[in-house]
């Protein structure tokens, strides 16, 4: 139990601002290095959060936080520098030492801050940069859309 407290703490101390995770359920798998919160998922940290059915947080053998996979009817919004998110996925991954989120599914981001929408079946956002890479495929083609100023 003392490990799991550890392994559950020591990740969200280390971090400039603290994440608060709440759910109905949750339980760990010590051996594997995971912690597993299911139903109704609220990650926050300062005014960014992540909404999803379940959640998986991965550690290394440091008990530092590498990713966590946010799985079913994912919603967010993300302030990160002078950059602001918002969107969802199906499945939306985290990898928080390199700050860039892989949404897969039906995913949409929403740049609030350069009114950008795009939508894909996977979008890399880089939090720090602004930086995106889309997919789509044959079935369900990229789609992005923005404002231009017109011609006076």
């Amino acid at each position: 139990m003392k490990k799991l407290i550890l392994l559950l703490a020591l990740p969200f101390l280390l971090q400039a601002e603290k994440v608060e995770v709440t759910s109905k359920n949750f339980y760990a798998k010590d051996a594997e290095n995971q912690a597993h919160f299911i139903d109704d998922v609220l990650v926050k940290q300062g005014k960014s959060w992540i909404h999803s059915d379940e959640l998986i947080v991965y550690f290394n053998d440091n008990n530092e936080t590498i990713q966590y996979d946010a799985i079913g009817n994912c919603t967010f919004e993300i302030f990160k520098n002078a950059n602001h998110f918002k969107g969802s996925a199906d499945k939306l991954s985290y990898y928080p030492k390199t700050s860039k989120y892989l949404l897969a599914g039906k995913a949409i981001v929403n740049d609030l801050v350069k009114d950008r929408h795009v939508r894909g079946t996977t979008i890399l956002v880089n939090t720090l940069t602004g930086d995106s890479i889309v997919r789509g495929n044959s079935n369900k083609p990229i789609k992005f859309t923005f404002d231009t100023e017109s011609a006076k």
